[in-house]
This record gives C-alpha cells, structure tokens and sequence, in this order.
C-alpha cells in the first residue's frame, strides 16, 4: 500500500502585539510607603460632586475626592482633562475667570469654602498656590517672601519678619544660596530659585494646603530633583496637592493618586496601586502608554 507523504504544516503568521511601556515604578521613598488610611479619619479638604463650566462648556464633571494632611496627592491625566481645572476650585482661582461656573460643595476642615460669605483672600492663604511658571514678584527676594505676611498683618515688627522671611526660605531650602543677596530682584534668580522662592512665599503665610501646578514643567533636571526633594520634606508639615504631566514624579512624590480624563475623575486610591495595579481599564491604558 504505498504512503501519501504528509504536507509540511506551514506556521501562521501573526501580527506582533503592540508593545507599551510597562507599569510605572513606585518610589520607595514616596509612592510605595503604607498609606492605607483609617476609616475614621478626616480629610483636610473634601470636594462632593464638583463641576466646572466655561460658558455652555462643560470642563468638569461630579468630580469627589478627599485631601489627607501629611501626603502628597497628585493629579496625572492627558492635557485638557480637568485636572489644573479641579485644582482650581480647591481655592477659588476659577473665580477670576469671569465664564466660569463653579457647582457641588468644597470644604476645608468642613467649613464650605464656596459660599458667598467666604473670603477668599483668607483662604488663598488658607490653601496656598504654587504656579506652572514660576511668578517672583518684581520685588527684592527679601519682599517676595514678606509681601504676605506683611498684608496679612502676621508679624509685630522687623525681626519677626526677618525671623520668618529666614525661616520661610530655610524651609523652601533657598535660604544657603540667597542669604547674602536678599535685596536683589527676585527675577535675577534662576529658573529653579525662582520656584523654590515661589513655594517661600506660599510658605510664609503658614498655609495648611499647598497647590503645586506642576511646579516643575518649566524647569531642568537639576532643578527638578530640588523641587521634588523640597515636596517630600515638605509634606509633613502641609497638604500638598501636585498637577504634573510626569507619571514618573507623580510616582516618587506622591503617596494618592487620581487620575483625571476627560473631565471626570475616573481613579483615586495610593500611589503605589494606581501604578501597579490599577482597577480601571483607563487607567491602565494611560499609564502604559496607549493613549495620552
């Protein structure tokens, strides 16, 4: 009986998959450490079904989420997400926009803080606003930091100023570098001193929450790690809520994440979960690079 010989079984081809970045890496020092958070702990600022419209725009939509003392919360998102928009309204800045329309309920130590009887001078000292660019007064390095507490009326006398204008620039870790030119411009500074004189100055009327826009896309290598040095020393004493774009800093400053797309607020939770192992599918896509 003679044998049919066998065709060779040729392999299909397939299309390779895509590849994308892998999840991020947590820092040690920031992201990964344990911030599970006891049930019956208050926040410092609550934010409850938030939206923002510019005009008939629609930029922001139910977004809630609470802001802890003592960590750093960061919001990542594609540009034009919502996030510098939300962090906006955590002090009123969206005020000064005369189309923008604010609705839900904010409060800081649950005292509502968008009501008509708030003062909003008072509570931009209460929650202090750290710009995308850095913004130094044109004024001596000195009056940059004492412009606040001079019209907030904080000090008694000269050496109380000096005392806290030191004190302010020591914590902003400034103070070594600027100590024997305090009369100069504050715009003769560079890039990054501009910024750390930026956070001296929000430091200086003793906030208890520091908004940081990301405080670092206008800066160098160099001056970056300084400004995120500053963060994580810093974070004892305030809470601090960072905007960047930089996935990688939001890792290593931050110990909450939230996670912002077209306008609504779709992840919240520790750093080190949202960047290893996050529950939503957006989420997800975002971080390993699929969209963005």
């Amino acid at each position: 009986m003679e044998m049919k010989e066998k065709m060779p079984i040729m392999p299909v081809e397939r299309e390779p998959e895509p590849q994308f970045a892998p999840l991020i890496a947590v820092s040690a020092s920031a992201g990964a450490e344990d911030t599970s958070l006891d049930s019956a702990r208050q926040p410092k600022m609550r934010a409850d079904k938030v939206s923002v419209f510019y005009g008939d725009k629609q930029a922001l939509r139910d977004v809630s989420i609470n802001i802890y003392d003592d960590l750093v919360t960061a919001f990542i998102g594609p540009s034009g997400c919502g996030k510098s928009t939300f962090l906006r309204c955590l002090n009123r800045m969206n005020d000064t926009i005369p189309t923008a329309r604010v609705t839900g309920r904010i409060t800081l130590d649950d005292q509502d803080i968008t009501g008509a009887g708030m003062d909003v001078v008072q509570l931009r000292a209460r929650v202090g606003m750290v710009f995308q660019k850095p913004n130094p007064f044109p004024k001596s390095i000195y009056d940059n930091v004492a412009y606040g507490p001079r019209i907030h009326h904080m000090v008694q006398n000269k050496r109380e100023l000096d005392d806290l204008v030191e004190q302010s620039l020591k914590r902003a870790g400034l103070f070594d570098e600027v100590k024997d030119r305090l009369n100069e411009p504050g715009t003769s500074l560079s890039g990054g001193q501009q910024q750390r004189l930026c956070i001296a100055r929000a430091i200086a009327v003793d906030p208890e929450v520091i908004l940081m826009d990301e405080p670092c896309s206008a800066l160098d290598p160099i001056a970056t790690a300084k400004i995120e040095e500053l963060i994580h020393e810093l974070k004892g004493r305030y809470a601090i809520v960072v905007v960047t774009h930089n996935m990688q800093q939001a890792a290593r400053v931050s110990q909450r994440t939230a996670f912002f797309h077209l306008g609504q607020l779709v992840e919240y939770g520790q750093t080190s979960d949202i960047f290893t192992n996050p529950r939503e599918e957006r989420t997800r896509d975002y971080i390993t690079g699929r969209y963005g």
